[in-house]
């Protein structure tokens, strides 16, 4: 739904995208929440001419004419670095793209162990030296089962706050934050993981899909050499009254030419 409508999650990306390409961005690799594999398997979209699924409550006018254009040489390069670091990957050149996956797509593994999703993260940490951007695309707040879907049905608002979100979706939505602006390095790896332990984690994420792109930014950023640098909130966006996107980034252009964000 936040793919048609103006936010200031949309601006921080429009300005974000901005910011890479005069930078000299050779490519986006995400890992989102909306594709998952089977076993202990890794996936990476490779079709050369993907389709466009629905997007519900957006009218198609925002997305039928935009040009795909997906990287096929770099998604080999992922498929070879995460087979380096002993995942069973391979690509997948019939996957349709869907409303996250502009670009090259990691596919989450549907065990959802966060130490899984870290390691890839880790595994396609490399790319970021040459001028990749890597995005974790989930949410911070994510559990359909209680959203407020009726401002949505009555009035095709899915901003309409008539009321504030409820206070477990605060709490977890602060216990995110907290972890990722006070943590940094291998710290960062671990405090992240331990949300999925929160008490209030399963009231926030009824399933377990939209915290693992979290772990594979975390994986991306959590080396050693990232000590000291911790992540921001550049832009946040609550919908349907419990559902919170929050918009983290870590790095800097031009001072830092690698870039994640999640």
């Amino acid at each position: 739904m936040m793919l048609g409508e103006e936010s200031e999650s949309a601006d921080y990306w429009k300005k974000a995208g901005d910011e890479a390409l005069a930078n000299g961005i050779k490519g986006v690799i995400m890992m989102g929440a909306h594709w998952d594999a089977p076993g202990d398997e890794i996936h990476v979209a490779t079709n050369p001419n993907p389709g466009k699924s629905p997007v519900a409550y957006v009218h198609p006018s925002k997305y039928v004419d935009y040009k795909l254009n997906p990287d096929l040489a770099t998604a080999e390069r992922c498929i070879g670095l995460l087979r380096d670091a002993g995942f069973a990957a391979s690509g997948n050149a019939t996957f349709d793209w869907i409303h996250d996956t502009y670009l090259i797509l990691i596919r989450i593994n549907q065990l959802y162990d966060p130490h899984f999703h870290l390691r890839v993260g880790a595994a396609l940490r490399p790319l970021r030296r040459e001028n990749y951007l890597l995005i974790g695309s989930g949410g911070a707040v994510h559990n359909l089962y209680r959203n407020r879907w009726m401002p949505m049905l009555r009035y095709s608002d899915n901003f309409a706050q008539e009321r504030p979100p409820e206070p477990w979706a605060l709490e977890f939505r602060q216990a995110v934050e907290d972890v990722i602006r006070n943590n940094s390095g291998p710290r960062l790896r671990r405090a992240m993981t331990r949300l999925m332990k929160h008490p209030l984690y399963r009231d926030a994420h009824a399933t377990d899909d939209h915290i693992m792109a979290a772990m594979f930014v975390a994986g991306a950023v959590g080396d050693e050499e990232d000590e000291g640098v911790t992540g921001e909130l550049a832009a946040e966006t609550w919908e349907l009254t419990n559902m919170c996107n929050s918009q983290f980034v870590w790095g800097r252009w031009p001072k830092t030419p690698a870039l994640t964000a999640a």
